[in-house]
């Protein structure tokens, strides 16, 4: 018995976009994070700013927003950036540069 899995995709599938407004924005992040975020957007041929709207937007809905196959790239982007991180160290990050940005200044 053979079976196929398919997606249908349709003239309305592929023309349907939602029009949003964006604004630009600095966002602060770990540096290997973001090395890694680009070179995953770069495979996938995306800005790293649609890459990121997908991720929040699959959180957003409690699913996960990479296949197996992304993951995989993922583990892989992860070694040549030397990424450790992981999501047990979310809201646990410090950055020394804005430390010392915040330091009193001595007299």
């Amino acid at each position: 018995m053979v079976c196929y899995i398919f997606t249908m995709v349709t003239k309305s599938t592929l023309n349907s976009s939602q029009p949003v407004s964006r604004t630009q924005t600095g966002v602060r992040i770990a540096t290997p994070v973001l090395k890694v975020l680009k070179g995953l957007a770069e495979y996938k041929d995306m800005s790293l700013g649609d890459l990121l709207e997908g991720i929040v937007l699959h959180a957003f809905d409690g699913k996960t927003p990479f296949s197996p196959e992304t993951l995989a790239t993922i583990e892989k982007l992860r070694e040549i950036y030397g990424c450790d991180l992981t999501s047990a160290d979310s809201h646990r990050l410090r950055d020394p540069e804005r430390d010392r940005e915040q330091e009193p200044e001595s007299n």
